[in-house]
């Protein structure tokens, strides 16, 4: 098996740093948003963007945790229920501008159950959808609003993300056989 890694950590700091001023341009500021990040790496994601949005904007943005397992569509119903451990909104998502953050979008299906998880809480103003890395393959009509890095890959590749809030290092790799 090859591991090559693709992105160090001031890689990903200056990703992060330019999808935070797409954010904020986008937004017209930072004012009603609230950003959630997918369990288990896009919650360190989401709370480095919203640090970034303070340090540029001096906004202190709230910060939540989705929990997408309910939502998922490649699991039992005893699978949901022994692996959910709960979501967590830090406001009111009413008329808020949402950003969901993850670190790989493939498929799209995390994205549908991120949204799903949104809309079964809330109705918030918008959702928008930023991600680390975009590696393609996309099953279901899904695209970010805002990428880290675009990686091209075979199906038969994996891409890894590894933060120091979960994993005692930072960066993005790609595995293949081979």
């Amino acid at each position: 098996m090859r591991k090559s890694q693709i992105m160090d950590e001031a890689a990903i700091t200056r990703a992060l740093a330019r999808m935070t001023h797409e954010i904020i341009e986008r937004n017209s500021g930072a004012e009603n948003l609230c950003i959630l990040g997918v369990k288990t790496r896009g919650v360190p994601l989401a709370a480095r963007i919203a640090s970034n949005i303070e340090k540029f904007e001096g906004i202190n943005v709230p910060v939540g945790i989705l929990d997408i397992t309910h939502h998922r569509d490649d699991m039992s119903a005893v699978e949901k229920q022994s692996k959910a451990t709960g979501s967590f909104f830090p406001c009111s998502l009413e008329g808020k501008k949402t950003i969901i953050v993850d670190d790989v979008m493939y498929t799209g299906r995390t994205a549908r159950a991120a949204i799903e998880c949104v809309f079964s809480h809330s109705r918030p103003n918008s959702v928008q959808l930023a991600v680390l890395i975009d590696r393609g393959h996309r099953e279901l009509p899904i695209r970010p609003d805002y990428v880290g890095k675009n990686v091209p890959t075979a199906t038969s590749e994996q891409v890894k993300v590894d933060l120091t809030e979960t994993d005692g290092q930072t960066g993005v790799f790609i595995t293949s056989e081979g």
